[in-house]
């Protein structure tokens, strides 16, 4: 079996390696946990205003678009296993560090916008909670980014059995729509879509909330990142994202089909909490509070991930030479980037009490998309490449040639799933 490649640090000999923890089920729900999120909770009405009842064939369009993207990482990840993947990749096939800096950033910005957003709407949800003034909001947030950042430092062990618990209760709340408006299934159209001006545009209905949900399938970036703390990560990397695109699909395409079967999809598209009006209306005994405290764990998961995310993306671009050569530093004790956690709050810190990065995260997420672009060009070159060593799962070319064709997805959507 081809060994993994040694990370810079090793090679420079006796420094401390982050720790090679992450097993394929800690992976899948890694990556599973940074799919779900909190978006979902209210992406199903916005993707059944526009498909209607047809909703639940936009996510099967969409999981088909990301999965283009997605084998091309599992690709990747068995071939290059290293943080920042996505930077060294694009650097390894063009041999332009800018390029591979600007890959890095891009990535960097989208996580830092996604752990500020969720940090203000956890503080928010908290407050509304506790009957807290809404003052304490930003300073919620504070102690909110306190916690992620103990936590992150302490070590990526207890990072992913967070990320687990946080997992399990987000699977759990979709398991729970799906249980309770089971009864429902069956009774409407599932083909519907809205009624438009005299002609049939429900393909194209349909594609345009396949677009808005294609965000719903990302993260695969995500568990590229911590590839060089995974066991046997040729393997564990591939069969980690596929586990874990397959579970979200699953649940979304359920909890669709659940949605407006319980209520009218022109319903659902105006409701402010699509899946509060589903329980409402199929489980009224439920007090909403349930999902109150279930976006709770779905906010936090999301950050967390982002979090780790961006911490090892620093740490991996600066041992790349991208980035200052301190921030590839590892904690002695806890193998942990310390240096890149603390730069990551010092720069959180006054987003999440500012709150005002909405142009930001837009215009990472249309840069999130150049990101995938340039990667899946970046295998199909290193592919056709003589010399280069193929991992232990390969996908043809014409899989990567199709990732680059993606349609783009709305700049309404992006990392804050």
């Amino acid at each position: 079996m081809r060994r993994p490649p040694e990370t810079e640090a090793a090679a420079a000999g006796g420094q401390p390696t982050l720790r090679r923890s992450i097993g394929p089920v800690q992976m899948a729900l890694y990556g599973l946990g940074s799919m779900l999120g909190a978006g979902i909770y209210g992406l199903i009405g916005k993707a059944a205003g526009q498909a209607g009842n047809a909703v639940w064939l936009a996510f099967v369009i969409a999981l088909l678009a990301a999965l283009l993207t997605a084998l091309s990482y599992a690709s990747l990840g068995s071939r290059y296993p290293r943080t920042a993947g996505a930077a060294y990749v694009t650097e390894r096939a063009y041999g332009f560090p800018f390029l591979s800096f600007v890959v890095g950033l891009a990535l960097v910005c989208s996580g830092l916008t996604s752990i500020a957003t969720q940090s203000r709407v956890f503080a928010a949800s908290l407050a509304d909670l506790l009957g807290t003034d809404s003052l304490q909001i930003a300073w919620l947030a504070l102690g909110f980014l306190l916690v992620l950042t103990g936590i992150v430092f302490r070590g990526i062990r207890e990072s992913m059995w967070i990320n687990v618990l946080c997992t399990l209760v987000e699977a759990g709340g979709l398991v729970l729509v799906i249980v309770v408006g089971l009864s429902f299934w069956g009774t409407v159209d599932y083909l519907e879509t809205p009624v438009t001006t005299g002609e049939d545009y429900a393909p194209l209905l349909i594609m345009q909330a396949a677009v808005l949900a294609f965000f719903a399938f990302i993260g695969f970036e995500d568990m590229y990142n911590v590839a060089e703390e995974v066991r046997h990560p040729e393997r564990t990397l591939p069969l980690g994202l596929i586990l874990a695109m397959a579970a979200a699909a699953l649940l979304y395409i359920a909890v669709a089909v659940t949605a407006v079967s319980v209520v009218p999809w022109h319903e659902l598209a105006e409701a402010p909490g699509p899946i509060t009006a589903i329980i409402t209306r199929a489980a009224p005994a439920i007090l909403p509070i349930v999902f109150t405290a279930i976006t709770l764990f779905a906010v936090s998961n999301t950050a967390l991930i982002n979090y780790v995310t961006a911490s090892r993306l620093i740490y991996g671009m600066a041992r790349q030479g991208l980035l200052p050569a301190s921030l590839g530093n590892v904690h002695a004790s806890r193998l942990t980037p310390h240096i890149a956690i603390a730069a990551l709050f010092l720069i959180l810190a006054p987003l999440a009490l500012l709150g005002t990065i909405a142009e930001l995260a837009a215009a990472t997420v249309l840069l999130l998309l150049l990101v995938f672009t340039v990667v899946n060009a970046a295998l199909f070159v290193l592919k056709r490449r003589k010399g280069e060593l193929p991992g232990q799962f390969e996908v043809p070319l014409f899989v990567t040639a199709a990732g680059d064709r993606v349609p783009c997805a709305d700049r309404g959507q992006g990392r804050d799933r």
